[in-house]
């Protein structure tokens, strides 16, 4: 396992960090389409593992409306004089409720699943919230890259990857070596507190780095943004927990050997993504 997970990675993070930096924004959104629909057709077992005329039927749901997304908004009119266009900053605050709300329905499992566990309806309309918001705030970021600043863009999109993978490095050694009190057994039952607050205190290592390349950044944004962030993609990792646990699916798919599915690995971005966009428009533009 472990070295099929060595061979994924080592040309799953080329490629990711090649495109996030170098691919124009016009390509990486239309790019972000086939990753997505195949995150979908992922979100389908969660609706139901057993039916393929569901998983599929969501999956062309979500690439129809992808699709429409960057019809409406193309690259290029994203941004409008330091402004966001309106429908995809109406998109990622959706995402930002609904992340609320998933606090509140991961926080009260197993009682929140009563509602939703046997309702497909919900589970869609959940995966629809989960993922639409995320690709919005892909390709939001990206798209403030520029002539002037052509790596502008990506560099935001890495720097809340960094905070995501450094945050889930530091939780994994910490829980392994110092994990004792479990943080939400109903949900992850291999999660500990400890192993959270180590992700934590493993992100320091983002801020400096970020204030090393960029020391005219403000100490304390840089500090409170990353933990925020780093909470937020917890959130989502433990959210696409619980929808597995109630789906009894280990991993949401085989695509990626070693790793799983494309939705294990970008479940805590689905949280982070449009949490650091608003953060990013409210403090740093």
């Amino acid at each position: 396992m472990l070295k099929q997970r060595i061979i994924t990675a080592s040309w799953l993070i080329p490629l990711v960090i090649g495109a996030v930096f170098y691919v124009p924004s016009q390509y990486f959104s239309w790019g972000l389409v086939a990753v997505f629909m195949i995150a979908a057709k992922e979100w389908g077992r969660i609706i139901d593992k057993n039916c393929n005329i569901t998983q599929w039927s969501f999956t062309i749901t979500i690439g129809f409306l992808l699709v429409a997304l960057n019809l409406f908004v193309p690259s290029h009119e994203v941004w409008f004089k330091g402004n966001l266009h309106p429908v995809m900053l109406a998109i990622i605050l959706i995402g930002a409720m609904w992340w609320a709300i998933s606090l509140v329905l991961v926080l009260a499992y197993p009682k929140s699943a009563g509602f939703w566990r046997g309702s497909p309806t919900f589970k869609s309309m959940f995966g629809q919230l989960t993922l639409v918001p995320c690709f919005a705030s892909l390709v939001a970021l990206k798209s403030l890259s520029s002539a002037a600043m052509p790596l502008y863009g990506g560099t935001l999109i890495f720097f809340v990857m960094t905070v995501v993978w450094a945050a889930d490095t530091g939780a994994y050694f910490a829980g392994k070596s110092f994990g004792k009190r479990k943080l939400m057994p109903n949900v992850s039952p291999a999660k500990t507190i400890e192993g959270l607050l180590g992700g934590l205190l493993t992100t320091m290592l983002v801020v400096y780095a970020v204030m090393t390349v960029s020391p005219e950044q403000e100490l304390g944004l840089v500090v409170s943004v990353t933990l925020f962030v780093a909470l937020v993609s917890a959130l989502g990792d433990l959210s696409e927990s619980m929808f597995k646990r109630v789906a009894q699916i280990k991993d949401s798919g085989t695509i990626l050997p070693g790793h799983g599915g494309v939705l294990d690995r970008i479940d805590s971005l689905t949280a982070a993504l449009p949490i650091f966009t608003l953060l990013y428009i409210a403090f740093w533009m």
